[in-house]
């Protein structure tokens, strides 16, 4: 209360205390009227005193009231003209915004909404040219590959066999192989792998024609022969030059085929890449011919008489792999598109075809691989003819200098190069090979 205020008893304290309570307030008030052991309680007296109470704040409040009246007015009136004048004021500003809002709406919002759907179209038009051209280079390659193995011709073909064409297919593989696996975001094969063209492509002509081309490689690797140790008669003749060029042209076009058809993952450097296919069929064909050589010469060993025929057969399959390895040295690893090429295949890893088939064979040649893999396994046939006795046995025993000479004979011959490839003059030995053979067989007589 101000000073100008009449004094008041109300304690105006009291009540706008924070933490004033009706009920605290009302038991005091009681009990300042009445004694607490009174029954009953005498209620008119406080209930007056609040009644009271409330009469004189009313009547408070309407003096004041009727005091103020005009000033409270004038405040009023002053507020409610001050709240007009700035609602003109601000309906002019929201009309002006909204007249701006409609002109940049206008000119820029519907604008950039025309602006972004070119935009959209532009980008889904580039994307699908994109797509239309790596479908388009997809088929390309695809005809190609298709007009590549026709030129193979050769068995089952009016054409005469161009051997050269297996490695320009394997090309046109890789570049497929290569469009077909650069599928990440941005890449040129992005999408090809949801297009049915391009699938129907892949498993009705890609990998079958790998397959095929694959297995025309190594056929040829096959039948390799360079040796011409026998002929139909069964005397020595001489392979012509063009024979022997044209067996080492079809067996290099092989050998580069299966080099750039083995498999390559997107991880796979120079440095570690091994060419499975090529490695395998080299290897089977030495296996191939330690198993014929092996089981020949079991049967000649126990029937003297064929020895002759079968260890020049033997030394006619060493001179094929005597040549096969002359042939491995001097063909040069082709450039691979898949490969990640770091750095130099010739300084890194090898110059030739012959280093990696000598790693995974570890041996220093193929001719000592072939001798005395031929004398491991011997040993054990020599002695179970040996063991079994009867004439065979006897007449072995009885010959084994003969057979003896013939063996050694048989590994200096075939450890040599094939007539049309062998240098003039040069004589090379191959004693500790001979001796192995020798004592694979001699070892076991008794």
């Amino acid at each position: 209360m101000s000073k100008d205020d009449e004094p008041s008893y109300i304690d105006y304290e009291a009540f706008l205390d924070p933490e004033f309570s009706a009920t605290s307030f009302a038991n005091t008030l009681v009990l300042a009227t009445n004694n607490p052991s009174d029954t009953p309680l005498d209620l008119s007296t406080p209930l007056s005193r609040v009644l009271f109470d409330v009469q004189e704040v009313d009547t408070h409040i309407d003096t004041l009231t009727t005091k103020s009246a005009l000033p409270l007015l004038e405040h009023t009136r002053d507020h409610a003209e001050s709240s007009g004048r700035i609602l003109e004021e601000v309906e002019g500003q929201v009309a002006s915004l909204t007249e701006s809002y409609k002109t940049l709406e206008k000119e820029v919002i519907e604008r950039y909404q025309v602006a972004e759907q070119v935009r959209l179209t532009a980008e889904r038009l580039c994307e699908a040219v994109k797509l239309g051209r790596s479908v388009a280079r997809c088929l390309m390659l695809g005809r190609q590959l298709e007009v590549r193995m026709s030129e193979l011709g050769g068995v089952g073909s009016a054409k005469r066999e161009d051997h050269r064409a297996m490695v320009r297919s394997a090309d046109t593989i890789l570049s497929l192989r290569q469009l077909l696996a650069a599928s990440k975001l941005g890449e040129e094969g992005e999408g090809l792998d949801r297009v049915n063209v391009v699938n129907t492509l892949k498993n009705e002509l890609v990998n079958p024609g790998e397959r095929s081309i694959a297995s025309r490689a190594q056929q040829v690797v096959k039948e390799f022969s360079m040796s011409s140790l026998l002929s139909s008669s069964g005397q020595t003749s001489a392979s012509t030059f063009a024979q022997t060029e044209d067996t080492k042209s079809r067996t290099t076009s092989a050998l580069l085929t299966l080099y750039l058809l083995s498999p390559v993952t997107t991880k796979t450097t120079v440095e570690r890449f091994d060419p499975t296919l090529m490695l395998n069929a080299l290897q089977d064909y030495l296996q191939t011919q330690l198993k014929s050589s092996l089981a020949s010469l079991t049967r000649a060993l126990g029937q003297l008489p064929t020895l002759e025929r079968t260890l020049l057969e033997i030394s006619a399959r060493c001179q094929n792999i005597v040549a096969l390895q002359s042939l491995l040295e001097s063909i040069k690893p082709p450039p691979h598109p898949l490969l990640n090429t770091t750095s130099s295949f010739h300084t890194q890893r090898s110059d030739n075809f012959l280093q990696p088939v000598l790693n995974a064979l570890d041996t220093s040649s193929l001719p000592s691989y072939f001798w005395r893999s031929l004398a491991s396994n011997l040993s054990l046939r020599v002695q179970e003819l040996m063991n079994r006795g009867g004439v065979s046995a006897r007449t072995l025993r009885s010959n084994k200098d003969r057979v003896k000479d013939m063996v050694r004979e048989c590994v200096n011959r075939g450890s040599q190069l094939p007539g049309a490839l062998s240098m003039k003059g040069v004589a090379v030995t191959w004693e500790r090979e001979a001796a192995v053979m020798v004592g694979s067989i001699m070892g076991q007589i008794k």
